[in-house]
Formats: structure tokens, sequence, C-alpha cells
């Protein structure tokens, strides 16, 4: 307790230590989302979700688990919104690892990703992009010029 209080030590957020392997915290919020995305419609979960069993290929009972919240139930929207963005900020803004350049939040990167793609187009690998461009001849398309053509 006594290097919580100096700066030295850390709980860490729900997700534990590090973005792959999800640390002890992790561990029991992916058991939750497991158990509401599974064990409530009867679906496949863990290993199940591979798609093979026995050795042969079988479909993926996927399970899927959707939650709506009324905010305004429990506390004001705009105060909600306030201590969210507040919490958000904090874990931001929070001390990062040496090699770390920042600290990103649930959905951060995937909004950015998208920002991006929004403006300049989803990346397309150059091995499709030789693809496209021969079926486009094959079809006859010539009208139409794909941007990554040169």
């Amino acid at each position: 307790m006594k290097d919580l209080k100096t700066g030295k030590a850390a709980l860490t957020p729900l997700g534990g230590i590090g973005e792959e392997t999800a640390g002890y915290k992790g561990y029991g919020y992916a058991a939750v989302v497991e158990i509401l995305s599974a064990a409530l419609q009867n679906g496949k979960y863990l290993k199940m979700l591979s798609g093979v069993e026995e050795g042969k290929s079988t479909p993926i009972n996927l399970g899927h688990f959707f939650i709506a919240i009324n905010i305004s139930s429990f506390i004001e929207l705009e105060l909600f919104k306030k201590i969210s963005g507040d919490i958000l900020r904090s874990l931001r803004s929070s001390k990062k690892a040496p090699e770390a350049e920042r600290i990103y939040t649930a959905g951060e990167k995937e909004y950015l990703a998208w920002l991006e793609r929004k403006d300049k187009g989803a990346p397309i690998n150059q091995n499709l992009q030789r693809q496209i461009i021969t079926l486009k001849e094959e079809l006859g398309l010539t009208q139409y010029k794909f941007p990554f053509e040169k």
C-alpha cells in the first residue's frame, strides 16, 4: 500500500497489464463475456469456437450478447458523460510503459483507423490490387481507374 501511495506501484484498470496478455483482471471480464455470450444462448464457447471437432470442420454456433441500458434510470446523462470522460482522460494520462508511445482507451485505435480510411480509403495489399486490375481488364471495365493504379 505504501508503494501505491508514493506512485511506485499501481492497480491496473480492467484488462490488466499489456494489451496482448489481458492480465488477471481481463481474465475475469473475459469469463463474464463468455458466459453471457455462450451460456444464455446454449452457444459454443472457448475451444469449441475453433470450428473443428474430432478433426472435422464444424459450424460455429457463435453466441452474442447485447444489452441496452437506460443510463438516466441510474444517473443524469450529462453527469454520466462527464464521469466517463474523466475516467478515460485519467487512463490516457497515466504513466506509460517505457516503450509505449501513448495510452489508448477502448475503441480509440478503431476510431483513428476509421478517420484515416474515411479520407484515404481502406488499405489494399499489392497482390489484391493486381487481382482487381486483372479482373477489371478481363471484364473490359477500362473506363474505371482505381486510386492504386499507376
